[in-house]
């Protein structure tokens, strides 16, 4: 079993890769495989909605995107991770997740996921909500914790600090190990994720 444990923080090594490593940590313990994937510092372009991912099942712009989709392939679940940017996502991981969920969102369905925000003080619950929706819409379920899963410092020296945050890290990697778990044991004894409908859009004005 492996998760995938993306980092959304234009600083590779701060606070939010602080968290994701207090995951990780757990995640050992409880005897899963875990890799941190950062997005890096390059400009990231949001999805312009072309379709074209829908011929050739990738995203036309080779970068971060399509590196993570081939690694969510072998991937059993997922963390989000990203700092609160003026009380929501970094745009990096906002672009990224608009992409990704665009282009592979039907790939990743089944599949536990959870996101975790890191903040000097306020706009986690806000930054939360946003990345969840995507994890919502596209059948990814939803691993809680003990609280909301976010850690707070202005570096990452001071999440060390943050005893309640790191606690509910390591909460968020047991129920993941859990889920995971039940997953595996539910698939062994033939339950599949469920074959859903085709999609009917409505559209309020005509």
């Amino acid at each position: 079993m492996k998760v995938l444990l993306v980092n959304g923080s234009p600083h590779e090594h701060g606070c939010t890769r602080a968290a994701l490593d207090e995951v990780a940590k757990e995640l050992a313990v409880q005897g899963v495989e875990s890799e941190i994937f950062w997005l890096g510092m390059d400009p990231l372009a949001g999805c312009i909605g072309c379709g074209s991912c829908r011929q050739t099942g990738k995203c036309f712009r080779d970068d971060c995107v399509n590196a993570f989709v081939e690694k969510a392939a072998q991937a059993d679940g997922f963390v989000f991770g990203t700092p609160v940017h003026w009380a929501s996502a970094s745009g990096a991981i906002t672009s990224f997740m608009d992409r990704v969920f665009f282009s592979a969102g039907g790939r990743l369905r089944g599949k536990p996921a959870a996101c975790v925000a890191s903040a000097r003080r306020a706009g986690t619950t806000a930054t939360l909500d946003q990345r969840m929706k995507y994890c919502y819409i596209r059948g990814l379920p939803i691993v809680p914790s003990q609280y909301w899963a976010m850690v707070h410092g202005a570096k990452a020296e001071d999440v060390a600090q943050d005893l309640e945050g790191l606690q509910i890290m390591r909460s968020l990697a047991k129920y993941m190990a859990w889920m995971l778990k039940c997953f595996a044991a539910g698939k062994a004894a033939g339950l599949e994720v469920p074959t859903l409908e085709p999609t009917v859009r409505t559209n309020f004005v005509r």
